[in-house]
C-alpha cells in the first residue's frame, strides 16, 4: 500500500517542496518544487518575517496542488542551527542519608538539566527557563566524594554528583514555524530536525559506528551533525555558507547579490560564464579566475567548518559528507582534506543518488540541495516529532516529544525546580559530650509527591497526551527526640564486692551537672560529662563512702619534732593484694578489700620509728617464768604526758624523753606476781636467788632463779 508525503525545506534562500511517494519501505519522488524568497525574510534558519515566509510555503503549495490535489498536512524540520547543547553538573549532600535509589538518581540528573536549562537561559540574557524545550539529555560522569564513579545506586558518602550534556531548541523556532504554517492553511504532519534529516537518508544507524562529520552548507549557516559509537554525538552550526561566497563574487565582479548568485551557480556547472556587471560592461570569466578571486572567502568558510568539527569531536572524523547548495563551492572539499588532515577522497560531495531506499534517482537532479528535503518527508515520518499538551499544576504546558516523555520532563517544561520540591531537613541538636561537640541531626525532608491523573508516580512514568499531574512539596524534617540511651546505648551496671559484701552500681550520666535517667532526651546545648570506665573515686562516692576518698592521704605525725610518715595512706583498697589509686578503673565483678590506718597506739609508733622506750628481763619464779619491764622514756602527746597504751592520730606530736638504763632488783619482782598476803602473817621468809641466800635489793639478771621460802613462827599463849 502507497503513501504520499508532502515536505518543506524552509529554508534561507529558498523554500523546497516535495510530493514523496512511500511504497514497502520504498520512496519514489513524484515532485520537486523550488521557490525562493523575494527578500531576505530568514536569516540563518529563523524565520524573521512570517508573513512573508507564508507567502512562498503558499506559492510552493498551490503549485504541487495543481498537480496532486489539496494538500493540508506538511512534514517539516526544525534548523539544526537552532539546537542549543549545553553541559552542566550537579552536586547534593548525602551526608547520613539512605542509601540512593534510582530515582534519588534521576532526581539528580533532572536537576543537573535544570541547570543547564538556567545557564542557557543567563546566556540568552532571560529570566525564563522554559523558553527552551530541553530534547534530550544524557550523562557524562557520575562522581561519589569527588571520584568517578559507574553507579550511585545504593551508594553512601558525603556527596553525590551527576555531569550531564544537554540538548534544548527554542520555542521561537517551533512558534515561528507554526504561525507560518498556519498562515498558508497547513497543519504540521510532522516535525524533524534538519541535521536528523539528512542523516537519516545519507548515514542508516548500521553506518553510525564510525566517525562521521555530515556538513549541509545552505545559503546562511553550515549546520554539522557528528555519528559515533551507533549514535549522533553533537550538533553544531557555523554561521558561514553559500551567500558569503556570493557577497565575495558580487565585491570582485560588482554584481547584484542576485546576478552575483547567478554566476556562482553557472559556475558550477561551467568552465566559463558570461555576465554584465552594475556598469553594463559584459564579462566572460573562466572558472579558474573565479576561483582564484573568491579563494580567500572559500578559505574562510572552510577554515571555518573545520575548527567547528574538530571543537565538536575532539580529533578529525574518518570521513565528512557535504550536502545542500553550498557543497558546491569551488575548491571547498580540497580546503577542508587539507585543514582537517584527511585524504581528499574522504571529504565527498553527496547527491541524491546516495539515498539508498530512493528509486528512480535518474529523472532527479542530482544536485546536493535535494538531500534534505526528502530527508525530511522521510524522517519526519520515520522520526517524528510530536508535541502533546499536559496539565502540570493546572497549568498547561505543551511538550516538544522527540523521545517516550516522562514526568521528569513535564516538570522542565513546566520550570518547576525538582531540589526546591524537597521538605527541609529538620533543626540539628547541638550537645557537648565529654569536652566535645556533637551534632544530631534532624530527620530527613520527604522527597516530593508526584501525582498523575490522581495516583502517586515517579519521575519516569512515562505521560500521555492530555495527563494531568499535580506536584506537592516534600514534608520537611522534624527536630530529633535523642535520650541518653540513644547517645551511649545501654548502659550496663557494675556490680563490686567490697569487704565481701556485694554494691550494685549504674554507670551514672551526668546533663548540666546533674545526674539523669537513661529516658532522659537531650536539648540543644546540653553538656552531657559520662566515662564508661569507674575510678575508685567514683565507686566509692556512690557507694556512700565518699569520707574514705578524704582519708586517702598519708598518715603523718612529729616525733620530736620531725615529720614521720607512718602509712602512705590512711584508707588503703587492694584488689588481689595490690593498693589501688583513686584514679585506677574498677572493673565489673572486682573484690576489694579496704584497710584502715586511721590511729596507732605509741607503743607502736615508737617501735617503728626505733625508739627504745622499755627494758625487760625474764626470770624464773617459783619455776615460773616471769617477765620484768621497765620504762626508759616519758612520752608526751601534744603536751600531755602518756603511757605506751595511749593512741596516736594524725598529725599528733610526740615528744619522748629517754631515760638511761638502771638494773632490776629482787624486790622488782613483787610488782609481777601476787603474793598470798595471809599466808605472810606470822611467818617469816627467806629469799632465794640461785640457790643462795639474798636480800631485797640484790640485782638480779635475765634467766636468774627466785624463790621465796616462808616459816611460820609459833604463837603465844
Amino acid at each position: 500500500m502507497s503513501q504520499k508525503l508532502f515536505a518543506l525545506d524552509i529554508g534561507t534562500r529558498s523554500v523546497i517542496g516535495i510530493m514523496l511517494e512511500q511504497t514497502n519501505g520504498q520512496y519514489n519522488v513524484l515532485d520537486l518544487v523550488a521557490e525562493e524568497h523575494e527578500e531576505r525574510s530568514m536569516l540563518d534558519g529563523q524565520i524573521h518575517n512570517i508573513v512573508k515566509v507564508s507567502d512562498v510555503i503558499s506559492s510552493v503549495k498551490s503549485k504541487l496542488e495543481a498537480k496532486h490535489g489539496p494538500l493540508s498536512k506538511v512534514c517539516v524540520a526544525a534548523a539544526g542551527r537552532a539546537l542549543k547543547t549545553k553541559r552542566a553538573a550537579y552536586e547534593t549532600s548525602i551526608l547520613e542519608k539512605p542509601l540512593m535509589t534510582p530515582e534519588d538518581i534521576l532526581h539528580l540528573e533532572l536537576t543537573a538539566v535544570q541547570q543547564a536549562q538556567y545557564e542557557l537561559a543567563e546566556e540568552e540574557d532571560t529570566d525564563d527557563m522554559t523558553n527552551y524545550y530541553c530534547v534530550g539529555y544524557s550523562v557524562l560522569h557520575y562522581y561519589l566524594d569527588g571520584s568517578e564513579i559507574g553507579s550511585l545506586v545504593d551508594q553512601q558518602g558525603d556527596t553525590a554528583k551527576v555531569e550531564i550534556i544537554a540538548t534544548f531548541l527554542p520555542k521561537v523556532v517551533v512558534d515561528s514555524l507554526l504561525s507560518a504554517l498556519k498562515r498558508a492553511d497547513l497543519e504540521m504532519d510532522a516535525l524533524t530536525l534538519e541535521p536528523i534529516a539528512a542523516i537519516q537518508v545519507l548515514i542508516p544507524k548500521s553506518m553510525r559506528r564510525l566517525n562521521v562529520a555530515l556538513v549541509d552548507i545552505g545559503a546562511g549557516t553550515s549546520d554539522i551533525a557528528i555519528t559515533n559509537e551507533g549514535t549522533v554525538t553533537a550538533y553544531g552550526m557555523v554561521p558561514k555558507a553559500g551567500d558569503e561566497i556570493t557577497e565575495s563574487v558580487s565585491e570582485k565582479f560588482l554584481l547584484d547579490f542576485n546576478r552575483a548568485e547567478d554566476v556562482k551557480r553557472k559556475l558550477m556547472n561551467q568552465q566559463a560564464v558570461q555576465f554584465e556587471d552594475i556598469l553594463g560592461i559584459q564579462h566572460e570569466v573562466d572558472y579558474s579566475d573565479v576561483v582564484k578571486e573568491i579563494n580567500d572567502s572559500v578559505e574562510q568558510l572552510a577554515r571555518s567548518i573545520s575548527d567547528e568539527i574538530l571543537t565538536l569531536n575532539q580529533k578529525p572524523p574518518q570521513a565528512v559528507m557535504l550536502v545542500g547548495g553550498g557543497s558546491l563551492t569551488p575548491e571547498l572539499p580540497r580546503k577542508l582534506s587539507e585543514h582537517l588532515s584527511l585524504p581528499e577522497n574522504r571529504v565527498a560531495i553527496r547527491g541524491i543518488d546516495a539515498i539508498q531506499n530512493l528509486t528512480e534517482k535518474e529523472d532527479l537532479p542530482n544536485s546536493p540541495e535535494y538531500i534534505t528535503p526528502i530527508g525530511i518527508a522521510i524522517a519526519a515520518k520515520q522520526n517524528p516529532v510530536k508535541y502533546i499538551s499536559v496539565t502540570v499544576n493546572k497549568r498547561t504546558i505543551r511538550l516538544f516529544d522527540l523521545k517516550q516523555l516522562t514526568i521528569g520532563d513535564c516538570l522542565l517544561a513546566a520550570g518547576i525546580k525538582l531540589n526546591k520540591l524537597y521538605g527541609k531537613p529538620g533543626m540539628a541538636v547541638m550537645v557537648d559530650l565529654n569536652g566535645k561537640s556533637m551534632t544530631l541531626p534532624g530527620t530527613h525532608g520527604s522527597g516530593p509527591v508526584i501525582k498523575i491523573n490522581g495516583r502517586e508516580a515517579s519521575v519516569q512514568e512515562p505521560i500521555q497526551h492530555n495527563d494531568e499531574l499535580e506536584v506537592l512539596k516534600g514534608e520537611d524534617g522534624v527536630t530529633p527526640d535523642y535520650t541518653v540511651e540513644d547517645l551511649l546505648g545501654t548502659i550496663p551496671e557494675l556490680t563490686v564486692r567490697i569487704n565481701n559484701e556485694t554494691y550494685y552500681l549504674p554507670m551514672l550520666v551526668k546533663v548540666n551537672g546533674e545526674t539523669i535517667p537513661n529516658h532522659y532526651v537531650v536539648s540543644d546545648g546540653d553538656k552531657i560529662l559520662w566515662d564508661s570506665k569507674s575510678s575508685l573515686e567514683h565507686v566509692l562516692k556512690q557507694i556512700g563512702k565518699g569520707n574514705l576518698v578524704a582519708k586517702h592521704h598519708a598518715f603523718k605525725v612529729r616525733v620530736n619534732h620531725e615529720e614521720k610518715v607512718l602509712f602512705k595512706q590512711m584508707v588503703e583498697v587492694k584488689r588481689n593484694g595490690q593498693v589501688l589509686k583513686l584514679s585506677d578503673e574498677v572493673k565489673n565483678q572486682d573484690q576489694l578489700d579496704v584497710i584502715h590506718h586511721e590511729f596507732i597506739t605509741i607503743e607502736k609508733l615508737l617501735n617503728t620509728t626505733i625508739h627504745e622506750v622499755e627494758q625487760s628481763i625474764t626470770v624464773q619464779f617459783n619455776g615460773k617464768p616471769v617477765q620484768l619491764t621497765k620504762q626508759l622514756a616519758s612520752v608526751y602527746r601534744n603536751g600531755e604526758k602518756c603511757d605506751l597504751d595511749s593512741l596516736v592520730y594524725p598529725n599528733d606530736h610526740i615528744i619522748l624523753e629517754q631515760q638511761e638504763h638502771a638494773s632490776f632488783i629482787f624486790q622488782d619482782i613483787f610488782n609481777h606476781i601476787e603474793l598470798d598476803l595471809d599466808q605472810l602473817k606470822g611467818a617469816r621468809f627467806k629469799l632465794w636467788k640461785n640457790n643462795q641466800e639474798a636480800g631485797f635489793i640484790d640485782d638480779i639478771q635475765d634467766g636468774d632463779q627466785l624463790s621465796i621460802e616462808f616459816r611460820q613462827t609459833s604463837q603465844k599463849s
